[in-house]
């Protein structure tokens, strides 16, 4: 369990304060992240990699000469918003582009996704590659949908190296996929993990027992099994990692092989249970007629505090082991030795937007008072209801959907209370509320959040006070935006509430209901819907490989749009006479 915290809300921004204070050698502070504290060559690409916190070495500890020039910290285990990745890339970036890398999950896809279209939209060519190494995440015809684990170092590692040698853009992407194509890991956990303020850890495993194919965010396993001797569990990865059909294509029995391993404690097993275990990995492998080149063994991509290990190849030909085997000095991660670059200039500070508010009409100004109260309506729900979305998620997610969306509606509230005092418009208020909320957020749920509130604000606008023809088409509008991400009705998402609330309003608008009726009536549709999901399987998120699990259980983000929908359906209600 996590013992040392203050509120649990502001950990991840303490814990990042704390590692910049104790590593001002290696990095600097910005909004969304670190950067390198040296320079780096004029004209080089800038490897900007990141994820959700609680992680640790990955992915701060990996900022440094030789390895990665930025890293995006979202909460823990949630994506950095989109703003986030792109404040990091701009003040990472060198004018030889930008690769933004990391692990292939949802939010982070969604982020940094369109992160990269904000940079190229602002003059910087910007390139992506997702890590998928996680053998158990899917099978080899679905490798697309993999999870990316402490494979993700390798990808970085090759990358990183590739640009430090001076090759361009195209370049530095074809070895981060080639190094990606050529990396394979699983890994077990014995205990879960607890996130800070959590009076129970995100799963269990019953004594003895062991999960098996892990991901790096608390996700149950995929299965079960005794826990083994130190030399049965190398057997167990090794075994399912030299399998014919995890062989990357040019790997076979005929030719030489060499491989770099990796066996990283997710966060409780001490380094000399480690050290066991790698004894029997490394005679396995050389009995196999593989050739170990420069193995790592230690913590490298952590799961917070979860007593588990992960097992990764990495095979290599002579350009990856070259790139492999270059220099690096980061805080958590060093190799050979560098020639130190000169420090960046302290007194360097990012640039700061000032937010100009658009004019607005009195009707507008005035309607925005009523979308703060909403706000409000919501982050009063949201707190009262933030351990039981945590519990929910935490079936067969990651347990973060509670305090993510805390972060979120407290930030939207706070951005809306400033923009109202500033006189703006409903539109406008909407709008820098769904900004804020998906750049505190992070995370899937940040996003989704932030586009849904943006695309609400734009149908508003802020030229007149919002009826129910405006505000039935914002809530279609961010039903459209919502369903661009991918997701569709019976994939257990929040589209499984959204999208009948929207036909409910819509329908009840059209009939001639007044807004508080039509919205009223359509709360108890999304309500209804939310619980229904209960019965769905997963088909999309970290959810996805556990879908099983979930049954009986309502999906975390459909039961806080549903919560959410009656809050702001209350405020909407005439207020009876005095």
């Amino acid at each position: 369990m996590t013992r040392l915290f203050n509120d649990p809300g502001d950990f991840a921004d303490e814990m990042i304060d704390g590692f910049v204070a104790a590593n001002q050698r290696w990095v600097r502070r910005v909004h969304g992240g670190v950067v390198r504290a040296t320079r780096s060559a004029p004209g080089s690409v800038a490897l900007v990699v990141g994820g959700g916190s609680g992680h640790y070495p990955a992915f701060g500890g990996l900022v440094g000469q030789g390895l990665a020039h930025g890293a995006a910290l979202g909460n823990l285990f949630a994506s950095p918003s989109w703003q986030q990745v792109r404040s990091v890339a701009k003040s990472a970036q060198n004018g030889g582009g930008v690769l933004l890398s990391y692990g292939n999950y949802a939010g982070d896809v969604l982020n940094f996704d369109k992160a990269q279209q904000k940079l190229i939209d602002e003059g910087i060519e910007t390139r992506t590659v997702a890590v998928t190494d996680d053998i158990s995440s899917a099978s080899i015809t679905d490798k697309h949908k993999r999870r990316g684990i402490a494979g993700d170092l390798t990808v970085f590692k090759s990358a990183a190296a590739a640009a430090e040698e001076g090759a361009d853009l195209d370049d530095v992407v074809r070895v981060a996929v080639k190094a990606n194509e050529r990396t394979r890991s699983v890994g077990v956990a014995f205990s879960g993990c607890s996130l800070p303020g959590a009076d129970e850890p995100l799963f269990t495993v019953p004594e003895g027992r062991m999960a098996v194919g892990m991901g790096i965010h608390g996700e149950p396993g995929i299965g079960e099994t005794d826990v083994p001797t130190a030399d049965g569990l190398a057997e167990l990865l090794v075994e399912a990692l030299l399998a014919s059909d995890e062989l990357p294509d040019g790997v076979d029995e005929a030719r030489g092989r060499k491989v770099a391993v990796l066996l990283n404690g997710l966060g409780s097993v001490k380094y000399e249970e480690l050290f066991v275990v790698y004894a029997r990995v490394d005679a396995l492998l050389r009995e196999a007629g593989v050739e170990v080149v420069e193995p790592e063994v230690g913590e490298l991509v952590t799961s917070f505090d979860m007593a588990g290990v992960s097992l990764t190849l990495f095979w290599l030909d002579d350009e990856l082991e070259r790139l492999w085997a270059a220099p690096v000095d980061a805080p958590a991660y060093k190799k050979g030795s560098v020639d130190v670059a000169s420090r960046t200039d302290d007194a360097e500070q990012e640039a700061r937007v000032e937010i100009a508010i658009p004019p607005a009409t009195p009707a507008s100004q005035q309607a925005a008072h009523l979308v703060l109260s909403a706000l409000e309506a919501v982050r009063a729900t949201v707190e009262e209801n933030v351990d039981e979305l945590g519990r929910i998620d935490a079936v067969a997610g990651d347990g973060d959907h509670g305090i993510g969306m805390q972060r979120g509606i407290h930030a939207a509230v706070a951005a809306a209370r400033e923009a109202v005092l500033a006189g703006a418009g409903a539109g406008t208020v909407l709008d820098l509320a769904g900004d804020a909320w998906s750049d505190r957020a992070g995370g899937t749920s940040g996003a989704l959040w932030g586009a849904a509130l943006a695309s609400l604000g734009a149908a508003v606008g802020d030229e007149a006070a919002p009826d129910r023809a405006s505000v039935s088409r914002g809530v279609s509008a961010a039903t459209e935006a919502i369903l661009e991400f991918g997701a569709t009705v019976g994939d257990k998402t929040m589209v499984d509430v959204l999208v009948p609330f929207d036909a409910a309003l819509s329908a009840a608008v059209d009939d001639g209901a007044d807004l508080a009726t039509a919205w009223a009536t359509a709360a108890e549709v999304a309500v209804t819907a939310a619980a229904a999901t209960a019965d769905l399987l997963p088909k999309m998120g970290r959810a996805r490989p556990h879908a099983e699990k979930s049954l009986g259980t309502p999906d975390a983000g459909a039961t806080s749009l549903g919560l959410i929908t009656r809050a702001v359906g209350r405020v909407l209600a005439p207020q009876p006479a005095a």
